[in-house]
């Protein structure tokens, strides 16, 4: 029997408290799994932290665990399979297992996720972070339970930030968004556009910088929109530019990065502020979405392709190293060929680093998914493939213009057959034969050649920190 509850409507399952301190006095384990954006990476790393707090350890997802809490995408093409795929994973573990389903897509499609087999409990929007008080004696049930709000009850803010592998952890600034994109369904599963607090924000970020943390990714559903929702207000309390001028005053972060950011919100001030910044690094990742300002107009993006040049433009003036990757959508409803041509030669023409290339898919209760011109499925495939083989020319000719340029790199954690990874402030990933003393130093490296694999070979100049 399936259960919906709002958050008002609390008082029903608070006679799981006193069975919730008798299981967590066991020590019981808890393994997560997260697909999707970096904002679900931050909000998974807080509801970890939440169930430490709880008296729960946490173990690898790979590894037997007690709860197996899955955080879902609904941007990601075919969600229901992916999700299917790792509860079968985590069944193969410990298959008296308790698993949940919390994020976008357990908001979304509620019963069809509880409907899967082995799992016990579906959480939406508003529910995710209280996980803990859903919690009984983790025996599985017949069928999953769902406490699911409606989504214009998701009008609170709760604060943020992940650490992954201790060289870098994301921020979360921002959620939810009041934009309509026709092809869009993050509103139906986040919410309105709300911010964390700014003094909010500047603690966490201190509180991360205090773990020997040397990059901070800044991320939200649409952070350029930052300010608005700050302590419920609907008009904006802060700007994005003021958010980027106070984090960049605080001691001990050497690396700053802003995630995706809509073109419209992208204000040159903000691009000033980051060519002068000692910590905001240069690299921007900016959706464009399509190069037609036809399909633009279908897509109801608030910005034409005249704006998105600018942006760019304004960026090589400032900063011409520079990293630029771009968001775009293929095959979307009304993309004629001489649209997509539209497409290519913009941004084969256009300045830019690198792109991400999405295949357009249907998604329930969006306008577009109702829209004529569908775009035939091998079609899509195919206008996929050449803007991949773009973004592959793009990255190449970006990573030897930056060939015998001096730059600081930051080494990552793991050892890839022999090698050692990292990315300089503007974003070209590098290697060098494995050390396990480099792992989250800065050095400062001179740029040689470019590998078999896209990455860069270096040398070493000096160690910064």
């Amino acid at each position: 029997m399936q259960v919906r509850l709002c958050e008002g409507c609390f008082t029903s399952i608070l006679f799981y408290k006193s069975a919730n301190k008798n299981v967590m006095n066991n020590r019981k384990k808890v393994a997560f799994y997260t697909l999707g954006c970096k904002l679900n990476f931050s909000e998974t790393a807080t509801i970890a932290r939440n169930f430490t707090n709880e008296g729960f350890d946490r173990v690898d997802f790979e590894s037997a665990a007690d709860i197996y809490v899955i955080n879902t995408c609904s941007v990601t093409e075919n969600a229901d399979k992916q999700f299917k795929q790792i509860v079968r994973k985590a069944m193969k573990q410990n298959d008296k297992a308790f698993v949940a389903a919390v994020g976008c897509y357990a908001q979304l499609k509620p019963e069809e996720l509880a409907a899967v087999d082995g799992v016990d409990l579906v959480l939406g929007a508003t529910e995710k972070f209280k996980i803990t008080d859903y919690l009984n004696d983790l025996s599985k049930n017949d069928f999953g339970e769902v406490h699911s709000c409606e989504i214009s009850e998701a009008d609170f803010y709760v604060g943020s930030y992940s650490i992954g592998d201790r060289t870098r952890a994301f921020l979360k600034v921002q959620d939810g968004c009041d934009y309509k994109c026709t092809y869009c369904t993050i509103p139906l599963a986040r919410g309105i556009s709300r911010s964390d607090s700014l003094q909010n924000v500047l603690d966490n970020a201190k509180e991360i910088s205090s773990q020997n943390i040397k990059e901070i990714v800044l991320t939200g559903v649409n952070i350029g929109d930052y300010g608005k929702g700050e302590f419920g207000n609907k008009k904006h309390e802060h700007t994005f530019l003021e958010l980027v001028q106070e984090l960049d005053k605080i001691e001990g972060i050497e690396r700053l990065r802003i995630s995706s950011i809509e073109p419209n919100l992208l204000k040159n001030e903000t691009i000033e502020f980051v060519s002068k910044s000692q910590t905001f690094v240069p690299h921007f990742h900016i959706p464009l979405q399509s190069g037609s300002n036809a399909i633009l107009k279908l897509m109801k993006r608030r910005y034409q392709r005249e704006v998105y040049t600018e942006r760019v433009n304004k960026i090589r003036e400032v900063m011409p190293h520079a990293c630029i990757g771009v968001d775009v959508i293929v095959g979307f409803p009304g993309e004629t060929e001489e649209r997509f041509l539209e497409t290519y030669h913009f941004l084969n023409e256009l300045d830019v680093s690198y792109l991400h290339v999405f295949t357009y898919s249907e998604r329930d209760n969006t306008e577009a998914s109702l829209m004529d011109g569908i775009v035939p499925a091998n079609v899509r495939a195919k206008r996929s493939k050449m803007l991949r083989g773009l973004s592959v020319k793009k990255r190449r000719a970006f990573y030897e213009s930056q060939l015998g340029t001096h730059r600081t790199v930051l080494f990552e954690s793991e050892n890839k057959e022999g090698y050692i990874h990292g990315f300089t402030e503007n974003y070209v990933k590098v290697k060098t034969p494995w050390n396990p003393e480099l792992v989250n130093t800065l050095h400062e490296i001179n740029l040689t050649k470019i590998d078999e694999d896209g990455s860069v070979r270096m040398e070493f100049l000096n160690v910064v920190v």
